[in-house]
């Protein structure tokens, strides 16, 4: 039971960490913060938004909950939810990295 527990830990930890990355690697391109909108100019650009929207959501999610609580005094209910479906989507990205990863490295 406490193996299961620590693997989904690990496996959350390592959806939000691919989360963090990919949104601090756009960031660093377009030189704004990742948004959750669509807006392209053609076919490949919003494929390419929503493909980084599924990835990046859960750090989308606690930076909007975070600045939300500070700046605009949001009640702590709000964080916590916030906290709860960014936890559950970093463990679903969390899946399917390590899965990426261990197919990368011969393991499938």
């Amino acid at each position: 039971m406490l193996f299961d527990l620590l693997l989904v830990g690990y496996i959350a930890c390592a959806g939000f960490v691919a989360a963090g990355v990919l949104g601090s690697l756009y960031q660093l391109v377009t030189k704004e913060p990742p948004r959750f909108n669509f807006t392209g100019e053609g076919v490949m650009a919003f494929l390419t938004g929503v493909m980084m929207c599924i990835f990046a959501g859960p750090f989308i999610i606690m930076r909007n909950a975070i600045r939300g609580r500070r700046i605009e005094n949001r009640p702590l209910g709000w964080l916590v939810a916030s906290s709860t479906i960014a936890g559950m989507w970093s463990m679903c990205s969390g899946i399917m990295v390590l899965n990426v990863a261990l197919i990368l490295v011969g393991y499938s």
